[in-house]
């Protein structure tokens, strides 16, 4: 029986890209502080990872100022919650098929 992986989106393929998009997909929102804390990767690793998830208009960006200082907000798009929803029935379509 053939596979079908058309669902399965090679943006997630990168560990910490799938974290993000799951981190987003459970919450509004998120700064970048946060994120680089809960993921623990480093600030470029993470800046590389979300401009990747920006670029494929997965994710919006939003930059204010609290107390003076910067703060970068995350938030994800629609079109990036499909594509992380349709990602993950494939993973699950893919697991199943072992079973079989």
């Amino acid at each position: 029986m053939k596979l079908d992986l058309s669902l399965y989106d090679k943006v997630f393929e990168n560990r910490v890209r799938l974290q993000i998009m799951s981190v987003l997909a459970a919450n509004e929102e998120y700064d970048f502080n946060s994120l680089k804390e809960l993921l623990d990767v480093t600030d470029g690793n993470l800046a590389s990872n979300l401009k990747t998830l920006e670029k494929e208009e997965y994710i919006v960006v939003e930059k204010s100022f609290v107390d003076r200082k910067p703060n970068t907000r995350y938030k994800r798009t629609p079109k990036g919650l499909k594509a992380f929803e349709n990602h993950l029935i494939a993973l699950e379509n893919l697991i199943k098929q072992q079973y079989k």
